[in-house]
């Protein structure tokens, strides 16, 4: 009952910080919700870039409930974003009255989900330790394009000790419905990223750059980015960092 009794306190208000760390082991989500209209587009542009865009599920238009969790997604998120015509509008802590009956809902799968998994291995995870938001980036890694839908890939970046790199790239593989192995390692100019304290989303993290190496991850904020360019009358996202935590543990911790 762990993950309800999280939702309950985001359904509640009392937590609208990231969900990384909690209810470790089980699938968390990052959410992107669209009005009917558009949701054939964003589903081909999901199966055509299956690394950052892992389907979890696709929910009926105007339906609240998914199947991966007892959770209703318009309050069980800390943080939303509203995107208007391809614009940032507003950050909310529910959406409930912006709902409308023709919304589509995807559900992503999220890096968050295999970090116990590194925890397990003896890798340490320095954006929980120092209590931050993992730090996001825009990149300039292509991606298929589909219907109104084109744009870059999102990565999230973790610092990892450089003897640990290919410990990390073995765990994370095997969580193919969470993005899976990185898209990149080491230097972050080849892939369009040119400073790693101001990422794009979430929060800088410190680390000794010559004891770690930076490892990206193909990331779920990557839809946000393209909305930019589609401009879709409304689109509502997860904000970066804040996920839905759903009841169904990843098989991989079957044997954990």
């Amino acid at each position: 009952m762990k993950p309800l009794k999280e939702r309950t306190s985001i359904r509640n208000e009392e937590n609208t910080g990231t969900t990384s760390g909690l209810c470790e082991g089980y699938i968390q989500t990052n959410m992107v919700t669209l009005p009917k209209a558009y949701a054939f587009d964003f589903l081909l542009f999901c199966m055509r870039n299956p690394k950052p865009c892992p389907l979890v599920e696709v929910m009926e238009a105007g339906q609240t409930e998914p199947k991966v969790a007892e959770a209703d997604i318009r309050t069980d998120l800390p943080r939303y974003r509203i995107y208007r015509d391809g614009k940032f509008s507003e950050e909310v802590l529910n959406i409930s009255d912006v709902w409308q009956d023709d919304f589509v809902t995807f559900l992503i799968g999220c890096s968050f989900t295999f970090e116990k998994a590194l925890l397990d291995g003896g890798i340490p995870l320095f954006h929980q330790q120092q209590k931050k938001v993992v730090p996001m980036f825009d990149t300039t890694i292509p991606l298929e394009p589909a219907g109104i839908f084109k744009g870059n890939m999102v990565v999230s970046m973790r610092a990892i000790p450089n003897d640990l790199v290919d410990q990390a790239l073995a765990i994370s593989e095997r969580f193919e419905q969470s993005h899976g192995s990185p898209v990149h390692i080491g230097d972050p100019e080849e892939i369009g990223i040119k400073d790693l304290e101001n990422p794009d989303y979430g929060e800088a993290v410190e680390f000794d750059a010559a004891e770690a190496t930076p490892v990206f991850w193909a990331c779920g904020v990557t839809p946000q980015n393209a909305a930019l360019q589609a401009k879709p009358p409304i689109m509502i996202t997860h904000a970066p960092g804040h996920m839905l935590i759903t009841d169904q543990m990843d098989p991989n911790y079957d044997n954990g």
